[in-house]
C-alpha cells in the first residue's frame, strides 16, 4: 500500500501570503503566526511576499495574482471578518472561501484559508495567538504540508 502524506518541512521555493489590512489587529497576529511557524518548519522568511489587500473580500483576486506568476509553491491567505449586526459577514464568507477554492484548482496551486469568520473581536483575537490558538500558523500548515504532498504525486515521484 502506498500512502501520500504530506510533511511539515519546508520545501525550497518561494511562497505568497496574501493578508487583509481590515481588522488589522488581528490580521497582523495572523501573518505573525504565519511567518513564525514557517520559520520553525524551516523555512527562510526572505523566501515568503506579503501582499496587503484593502479587505477580506479582495483576498482571492490577490490570490490569483501572485499564482499566475507561476513563481510560489503556495499562497496563504490570512482575514478576520466579524459578523456585526448585519448579513453582510454570510455574503463576505462565502465569495471568499469561493474565490479561494477557485484559484486552487484553477492554478493546482495549495491556496489556504486563514480567514477568520468570527461574531466578534474576543473571538478573532482568541484566534489570532490568544487562548484559542494562531489561524495563521494552521493556514501556512496547510500550505507546507500540501506542497509536499503534490510534490509526491508528481510524475516520476
Amino acid at each position: 500500500m502506498k500512502i501520500l502524506e504530506g510533511r511539515a518541512l519546508v520545501s525550497p521555493g518561494e511562497y505568497g501570503v496574501v493578508v487583509s489590512r481590515f481588522n488589522d489587529l488581528v490580521t497582523r497576529r495572523l501573518l505573525d503566526g504565519a511567518i513564525d511557524l514557517f520559520r520553525r518548519h524551516g523555512g527562510d522568511p526572505a523566501s515568503l511576499t506579503v501582499a496587503w489587500v484593502p479587505g477580506s473580500f479582495e483576498l482571492p483576486l490577490a490570490a490569483q495574482g501572485l499564482a499566475k506568476t507561476g513563481r510560489f509553491r503556495a499562497i496563504v491567505c490570512l482575514g478576520a471578518v466579524i459578523q456585526g449586526q448585519t448579513t453582510h459577514h454570510e455574503y463576505i464568507n462565502q465569495q471568499v472561501a469561493a474565490g479561494l477554492q477557485q484559484v486552487a484548482l484553477e492554478n493546482h496551486l495549495p491556496v489556504t484559508f486563514g480567514v477568520l469568520t468570527c461574531e466578534n473581536m474576543e473571538q478573532a483575537l482568541d484566534r489570532a495567538g490568544g487562548k484559542v490558538g494562531n489561524k495563521g500558523h494552521e493556514a501556512m500548515l496547510a500550505a507546507i504540508e500540501m506542497v509536499q504532498l503534490l510534490s509526491g504525486m508528481a510524475p516520476g515521484a
